[in-house]
C-alpha cells in the first residue's frame, strides 16, 4: 500500500481550511455618509470604544496614533485619546492627553460620568464629563486577580449602586465595586471578558475566545448562554429594552475581519443580521457598541480607525 505524506505546513493548513467554516451572507448595513467630521488636526487612531451621554453627546475612545501591541509600551500617549461629537457629528471637545497608554474601554454612567478601562495601567479610572480623574481603581502596572488589581480590564456597566467590570484578557471574571471603588465580589468564569451590559432584568457578558454570551440574572446566576450561529466571538452587546439584545460580531469564527451585527429577541432567536465592516477587502473589525437616546446605533472599528452611525433596519 502506498502512503502520502504530507508536509506539516500543508497539514495545518488543510486543518487550517476545514476548520473555518462557510462565509455567512448577510445583507449590508447601511452607514450614516459623512458623520462624524473629524477636523484635519485629530484623526484618529485605532478607535476602541464608544458611549453616550444624557445629552446625546458622543464619546469616543482611540489610540491617537498607538497600536496595539505587545510588549506594551510604559510611556502615555500625547495626544488626546477622548473625542466628543455632537449628535450631528461635529467635535466638541477633547481631552484625555497624556493619561492612557492601551486604553480599550468607555462607559457613562447615568450621573454623565466617565469611566475609562487601560489594559497597560490595569486600571479602571471615573473621569468627570470633561475630564478631570475622580477616582482610579486597581494598582497601577500589577496583573493579579484579587479584591485590588486586574487582569487587562476591559469594560465596565452599571446595575444600580454597583460598578460591573468586565476583567478581563488575563483574569476570568467579572470583578464587582460601589462607585468608590471598594471592592464588594466577584463571579463567572469567562475566556476574555470583553464587554458587559445591563438591563431591567439581566446582566449580559461577551465571553469573547468562547465564542459565546453568557446572560445571567441580577442575583448573577447564569440563566441562558448564545453561541454565534457562524462560530464568530462577540466583541460588544447592547441592550435594546423589553429583553431584545444588539451584538456586534467578528465574521466567521476564525477569520475575525469583519463586523457582523445581530439583533436578538427577547427568547434568544435572531431577528436580524446585518454587516457593517469595511467594504472589499479593507481590514475592519467592530469592537464597540453604543445606542443614542434617539435610537441611532455607533459602532467603533479598531483596524478601520473609524467610528460609523447607523439605524437599526427595520423588522420585514
Amino acid at each position: 500500500m502506498v502512503r502520502l505524506r504530507l508536509a506539516p505546513a500543508l497539514l495545518l493548513g488543510l486543518a487550517a481550511c476545514q476548520a473555518v467554516p462557510p462565509r455567512e451572507e448577510v445583507p449590508k448595513g447601511t452607514v450614516d455618509a459623512g458623520w462624524p467630521t473629524i477636523p484635519a488636526d485629530a484623526k484618529f487612531g485605532e478607535v476602541s470604544a464608544v458611549d453616550v451621554d444624557s445629552a446625546g453627546n458622543i464619546f469616543v475612545l482611540h489610540r491617537a496614533g498607538r497600536v496595539w501591541e505587545e510588549p506594551f509600551p510604559t510611556d502615555p500617549i500625547a495626544d488626546p485619546t477622548v473625542f466628543v461629537f455632537s449628535p450631528e457629528g461635529e467635535l466638541i471637545d477633547r481631552w484625555g492627553a497624556g493619561q492612557f497608554i492601551m486604553p480599550h474601554g468607555i462607559s457613562i454612567d447615568a450621573e454623565d460620568k466617565v469611566w475609562i478601562t487601560d489594559v497597560a495601567h490595569e486600571q479602571v479610572f471615573r473621569f468627570s464629563h470633561d475630564g478631570q480623574q475622580e477616582l482610579a481603581i486597581g494598582e497601577r502596572g500589577v496583573t493579579r486577580q484579587d479584591a485590588s488589581h486586574f487582569g487587562r480590564p476591559a469594560d465596565v456597566a452599571f446595575l444600580g449602586d454597583r460598578v460591573l467590570v468586565a476583567d478581563g484578557y488575563v483574569n476570568t471574571r467579572v470583578a464587582e465595586f460601589d462607585r468608590e471603588g471598594h471592592f464588594i465580589r466577584d463571579w463567572g468564569d469567562f475566556n476574555v471578558a470583553h464587554a458587559i451590559a445591563v438591563d431591567e432584568n439581566r446582566i449580559y457578558v461577551a465571553d469573547r475566545e468562547n465564542g459565546r454570551i453568557q446572560i445571567y440574572s441580577l442575583d448573577r446566576e447564569l440563566v441562558e448562554s448564545r453561541v454565534s450561529p457562524a462560530g464568530n466571538h462577540t466583541y460588544s452587546l447592547k441592550p435594546l429594552g423589553n429583553g431584545r439584545l444588539l451584538a456586534v460580531e467578528g465574521r466567521d469564527g476564525a477569520d475575525l475581519n469583519g463586523a457582523i451585527v445581530r439583533i436578538y429577541a427577547v427568547d434568544g432567536s435572531i431577528e436580524r443580521s446585518f454587516d457593517v465592516g469595511l467594504p472589499g477587502n479593507g481590514v475592519s473589525l467592530g469592537h464597540d457598541l453604543a445606542i443614542g437616546p434617539d435610537g441611532k446605533v455607533y459602532l467603533t472599528d479598531v483596524p478601520g480607525r473609524r467610528v460609523v452611525r447607523f439605524s437599526i433596519p427595520p423588522t420585514r
